[in-house]
């Protein structure tokens, strides 16, 4: 999970957007401040040029090793896009009738239901403690389509005030991190539901007029 905020990410241009939900995936490239190696290779193997590139990888092998071949090699485009077709669609992604067999419609509506559960006491817990009390916040749960590797999760708190990416606490990023993805729903199974959505985005939302007096209290004596 990379929750993505200004304090962890180095290019604060790329939180920049005109309306929520704001997305990331195949649109900006954000780069962790923090986070092990896992993380950052996962980021950059989301990269589509870069994955087109190992896919075509063989070619230039053996391009090298018959070089009097190589022109023959170079001009074989439709075969190139083949070999790309094959390793996005067929192997890192999931078919249709594969995401339909992931979970019935009845664990999918489970499994939302504690994600917008868990959504709401995140977002109450963070604009109690920042003692906010007009407009919405949404927490965004955006995940890579790709099915074959490790999932990867853009996690952002957005708020129409702006509008704008909250800039998250360490306290705030902790408690997402302990609460968002606690089993049962963890963050292979927050992919498997979003593969049989066939929606890379969850959004959660909350009008901070909602926020309870005890929430707030709670949040003003350290509690919270």
């Amino acid at each position: 999970m990379f929750i993505i905020t200004p304090r962890t990410i180095p290019n604060r241009a790329a939180l920049e957007f005109r309306q929520t939900p704001r997305r990331f995936l195949g649109r900006s490239f954000v780069w962790p401040r923090r986070g092990g190696w896992r993380l950052k290779a996962r980021v950059i193997f989301e990269v589509e040029l870069l994955r087109y590139l190992v896919a075509l990888a063989p070619f230039a092998g053996m391009a090298l090793l018959w070089r009097d071949s190589a022109l023959a090699i170079a001009q074989a485009p439709a075969l190139m896009v083949l070999v790309i077709y094959g390793v996005e669609m067929r192997f890192l992604r999931l078919s249709p009738a594969a995401r339909d067999a992931l979970l019935n419609p009845a664990e999918q509506d489970r499994m939302g239901d504690l994600l917008a559960a868990r959504g709401r006491t995140i977002l109450t817990r963070i604009g109690a403690r920042g003692r906010l009390t007009t407009g919405t916040l949404h927490l965004v749960v955006e995940q890579s389509e790709l099915a074959r590797v490790a999932p990867l999760t853009f996690v952002t708190v957005q708020s129409d005030d702006g509008p704008a990416i909250l800039d998250l606490s360490d306290q705030d990023q902790t408690l997402i991190r302990d609460t968002l993805f606690a089993p049962p729903l963890t963050e292979a199974e927050m992919q498997k539901l979003t593969l049989a959505r066939k929606d890379t985005l969850s959004v959660i939302s909350l009008e901070l007029r909602a926020i309870p007096a005890h929430a707030r209290m709670a949040a003003l004596t350290g509690f919270a």
